[in-house]
């Protein structure tokens, strides 16, 4: 059943990931990009990293995401802005064939893996825990973060208020 569930994970990961590459459509690659994050999430979930897991979803899937997000839809880029040459799709394609190898390769070495993890027991940390460290010592920290991602989407609204570099060429 373990197995199970690390062949699932991996293949979501490994799919969404491949997708967002794949498309063309900048907002579809984002959003998919999301998927990816929270499929890393549940790969922390199943290794026992709770905390890692927690913290995946709340800085990447939630925060980093909607800054990502924001700055593709602020940005004043047509779809010829994103468009490859013959030779960087075949590059881009060799390279996810290289990772999916890669994975496979890491998938087979972890289902046919004969150690053992030492019977430890279970940490006892709740998700109401992991709060009050976030907001008791942490809390600054937290707040940094927080105005870290404020300055960033600042900046992506003052470079998408700027004209296009052929709108100041056309008004010269």
């Amino acid at each position: 059943m373990m197995n199970l569930a690390f062949i699932l994970i991996a293949f979501l990961l490994l799919a969404s990931s491949a997708m967002a590459m794949a498309l063309r459509n900048i907002i579809h690659s984002a959003l998919l990009l999301v998927v990816s994050w929270f499929a890393l999430a549940l790969f922390y979930l199943w290794a026992g990293a709770e905390f890692a897991a927690f913290a995946q979803v709340l800085i990447y899937a939630g925060a980093i995401s909607m800054v990502v997000l924001f700055a593709v839809l602020l940005t004043q880029r047509t779809l010829g802005d994103f468009t490859l040459a013959p030779e960087s799709r075949r590059r881009a394609f060799a390279a996810v064939l290289a990772g999916a190898a890669v994975a496979a390769a890491m998938a087979y070495a972890v289902l046919n893996s004969s150690l053992t993890l030492a019977a430890t027991p279970a940490p006892t940390v709740t998700v109401r825990d992991l709060g009050e460290q976030l907001m008791g010592p942490q809390a600054a920290a937290l707040l940094v973060v927080g105005a870290i991602l404020t300055v960033a989407l600042v900046g992506a609204v003052v470079i998408a208020a700027q004209p296009a570099k052929s709108d100041r060429e056309g008004a010269s």
